[in-house]
């Protein structure tokens, strides 16, 4: 069994050790983006207002805090300050000075209003790299419109694709737009940082999520662009070859994939129905398509009378594609999640044991780590305050009083 990427050693190590990240985001996209960083050695210094951002106050809760916040949050240090506070755009400034990034999920025109547009950032810090996650990115006819992940789903055509043919647009069972812009930005901020390496430059890293959901649509966006032609939506088929599908089997659903021309043979085998792949009308892959519920309605035949296990065990001897459709608690307990090291574990001060998902990023010689458990709300207010900005005990303790902090 593989180890889980954990450690409570706090120092900074990887490959972005000593680079230092202001994160201002808050939700999903950006904590995310902040979070790749700090798992890659950034130092992350997390703000958020005095009682904590949005997403601490959404259940479920676990020890009263948020789920949300276990999972986007590792390896930052946590700082409260109230950014409407007149004291506030000093200390903004002074955390921009201090950084190499700076993270932020607002819509377009919002940190111009505080104060720490742009334009202000370099003003404070020459090379700073700026990465702005929004919506609809900072120019065009949206840009100022607001946006959550299923919003990005539907505007960008990944809902319309999402379902079954005589279904309703679906949603996808998790928040992929955000987290696919969350990788984006940090690769974003990444290459800005090689780029800032060799040029001194730094630069506005612009991610929006309608572009990053826009960006996988994949063979049917090219098939729009090149051909003018729209592809329905197609369930769990697969859009280019057949037979491929969901089957039930005696004891739960089975995923197999069996559409190219070197394995409907070999699935046909495993049935002992050879006169399948002998017959033409199924020999070319527009054959198996014209008649995929006929061939669909033989391979369920034969997978409803077993189980999963059996037909696990003879499609893997047989070298055909397969997937037993596994629930969230059977892939968490699987042994290739344990194997992968695909779970984290972090020790809290205050909450315990916690575990998340591990980053899916393996490297050989610098792999991401857990150094530090997602924080609460203004956990690290007193050395932040101090060791990063330099502020008094009697400062801090003022700040606290005004309700600043």
């Amino acid at each position: 069994m593989a180890d889980s990427p954990t450690t409570e050693d706090t120092t900074q190590s990887g490959p972005l050790s000593g680079v230092k990240v202001l994160d201002l985001s808050r939700f999903i996209a950006g904590p995310l983006c902040a979070q790749i960083l700090g798992d890659f050695g950034a130092e992350v210094v997390k703000v958020e207002r005095p009682n904590g951002e949005d997403s601490r106050h959404h259940g479920p809760y676990w020890q009263g805090e948020s789920i949300y916040m276990f999972l986007y949050h590792r390896n930052k240090q946590a700082i409260t300050l109230d950014t409407r506070h007149e004291r506030a755009l000093v200390i903004l400034e002074k955390l921009v000075a201090w950084a190499d990034v700076v993270v932020e999920n607002f819509r377009p025109g919002t940190i111009e209003k505080m104060g720490i547009g742009y334009e202000r950032m370099k003003e404070l810090n020459p090379d700073v790299v700026l990465v702005s996650l929004s919506g609809f990115g900072q120019t065009g006819p949206d840009s100022r419109r607001a946006l959550f992940d299923a919003i990005s789903q539907a505007s960008s055509g990944l809902m319309s694709m999402t379902g079954e043919p005589d279904g309703k647009p679906t949603l996808s069972g998790t928040y992929i737009a955000d987290y696919t812009t969350g990788y984006q930005g940090a690769m974003g901020a990444m290459a800005a940082l090689m780029h800032r390496d060799r040029t001194g430059e730094g630069q506005l890293v612009d991610i929006a999520s309608f572009d990053t959901m826009f960006s996988a649509l994949g063979i049917r966006l090219v098939a729009e662009l090149m051909l003018g032609l729209e592809m329905p939506r197609s369930g769990s088929r697969d859009l280019l070859t057949a037979p491929v599908n969901v089957y039930e089997a005696a004891d739960g659903p089975i995923y197999i994939q069996a559409g190219t021309a070197s394995l409907f043979p070999k699935l046909c085998g495993v049935m002992d129905r050879e006169d399948l792949s002998a017959d033409e009308q199924f020999v070319t892959v527009e054959g198996r398509m014209r008649e995929q519920e006929y061939l669909e309605g033989i391979i369920q035949e034969w997978v409803g009378g077993r189980s999963r296990d059996e037909i696990a065990r003879r499609l893997d001897e047989a070298g055909v594609p397969y997937a037993k459709v596994a629930s969230v608690r059977e892939v968490a307990q699987s042994p290739q999640i344990a194997a992968r090291g695909m779970i984290a574990e972090a020790e809290h001060p205050q909450y315990g044991r916690i575990r998340m998902p591990a980053n899916p990023i393996h490297m050989e010689k610098s792999p991401p780590t857990v150094r530090k458990a997602p924080p609460s709300a203004g956990e690290d207010n007193e050395s932040v305050y101090r060791n990063i900005l330099g502020l008094s005990d009697d400062d801090i303790a003022e700040l606290r009083a005004q309700g600043a902090i």
